[in-house]
């Protein structure tokens, strides 16, 4: 899939079809795309797209994960950009070209070979990973919720380890133990997921497990409190909500080992944990790690300007989770939410155009509308920023519930339009009347 990098149209490569990616791709692609004026590439490793901050509620169950993901190949075919499957494995800066490893099927067949991939203009946009931070057994014992089919394996052993304990507890005074490691949105969110959907799952036959008695459920975050992106106030009133419905918060623990029966602590502490979830920290993947050359920081993430442009190269951007963009003034980089993904994304639909027709965009200027945390049907905790300067007004409730609802229809509507996005919203509303309210397998 080599060219000659004099040849028209320019050719925009995009690594990674997570948020961020697929929303550039898309933007590009309908916009310019069709006229032409430019071939936007999107490359992924997998078939299909699923919003990452979704990803605990099909650990959980409550979500269907082949009712919400998006095919890459649906999205590229009515959006006028081109697909293509596999991992980037390296960079070619010289040839300006990109490595894609080879894609094997379930039973190791060979389905496509490694390719090269030409680029004139790359952006990488790969996302992150959960740090383990070579804590022994996490890679053997526990699970992760880096991807969907992560998250979908979760739920399945979850299930399983529900039937059996429906089988063996009553009567025995045993529990299933859940820890989840990491105290951030992703643990507090699946902490409540999964307080909801094993008192579901026990009500569809399985009589015989009572959750208020055989399930417990541990968080445990290393430092002080849970939440350390919201405010103290917020974090306080989160921990109260999960004490309330039975999680055991543990803050100010370390995690050393994980065990196929135990997660052990720096204080030597062992805790019981049949089912583990390591959600503590992130870094970016590892063959980004001073990839050819290029800038990167102490978690693997690509060092890039005020321009998204990495600062060795200023044909390769950088964007969302696997970027190190810097942050107002000092040494501060931009988190990884989602919201940072999908304005950079906004500002590179506007910015790599202009600098294919020769014209200078202006740095990109990040907004920060605040944070907000679903804490099932319990309730839902935020603050909105910006609105009076610079300071932070708290919803809950409703309001908080209805805006972290419109975070993911946002995101719908940049992929699908308003029109698809609202017909799908109604019709899965009405599903919800008929099916079961937890995925049962």
């Amino acid at each position: 899939m080599t060219r000659a990098h004099s040849a028209n149209p320019h050719r925009i490569v995009i690594v990674g079809g997570g948020a961020g990616g697929l929303e550039l791709a898309t933007r590009l692609g309908r916009r310019h795309g069709r006229r032409g004026t430019v071939k936007v590439v999107l490359v992924d490793r997998t078939r299909t797209h699923m919003w990452k901050p979704l990803l605990h509620a099909v650990a959980a169950g409550s979500l269907n994960i082949h009712e919400e993901q998006i095919d890459y190949l649906y999205q590229a075919r009515w959006n006028h950009f081109e697909y293509c499957r596999g991992a980037m494995r390296e960079l070619d800066r010289v040839e300006r070209e990109i490595i894609v490893g080879e894609v094997r099927g379930d039973d190791g067949e060979l389905v496509l070979p490694e390719r090269r991939i030409a680029y004139d203009t790359l952006v990488i946009a790969v996302g992150s990973l959960c740090n383990d931070f070579g804590t022994p057994g996490v890679a053997e014992h526990a699970y992760k919720l880096d991807a969907a089919w992560e998250a979908h394996l979760f739920h399945r052993k979850l299930v399983n380890a529900c039937f059996s304990a429906n089988y063996h507890l009553p009567g025995s005074g045993a529990h299933l133990d859940i820890a989840i490691v990491g105290g951030g949105a992703t643990g507090v969110e699946l902490a409540a997921e999964l307080h909801n959907t094993t008192r579901v799952l026990a009500a569809y036959g399985l009589r015989n497990l009572d959750p208020d008695r055989h399930i417990r459920i541990r968080l445990i975050e290393a430092g002080p409190r849970i939440l350390p992106g919201l405010t103290e106030s917020l974090s306080t009133a989160v921990t109260g909500i999960l004490s309330g419905i039975g999680v055991t918060v543990n803050t100010g623990v370390k995690v050393t080992e994980v065990t196929p029966t135990a997660v052990h602590t720096a204080s030597g502490e062992v805790l019981p944990a049949d089912l583990v979830v390591w959600a503590a920290g992130i870094r970016a993947p590892a063959f980004l790690r001073d990839i050819d050359g290029l800038e990167t920081d102490r978690i693997d993430r690509l060092a890039v300007n005020a321009h998204l442009q990495s600062t060795r190269d200023a044909n390769i951007y950088a964007f969302g989770d696997c970027a190190a963009s810097p942050w107002q003034d000092g040494d501060a980089t931009l988190p990884p939410r989602a919201q940072v993904a999908h304005q950079q994304a906004s500002y590179l639909a506007r910015a790599l155009p202009a600098r294919v027709r020769g014209e200078s965009p202006p740095a990109f200027r990040y907004k920060d509308y605040g944070s907000l945390v679903s804490i099932g049907h319990h309730d839902t905790l935020g603050n909105l920023m910006g609105f009076v300067r610079g300071k932070g007004i708290r919803i809950e409730g409703m309001v908080a519930s209805f805006m972290y609802w419109l975070l993911y229809r946002s995101h719908l509507i940049a992929l699908n339009g308003f029109r698809k996005t609202a017909l799908d919203t109604v019709t899965g509303w009405m599903r919800r009347h008929t099916d079961p309210h937890v995925k049962l397998h």
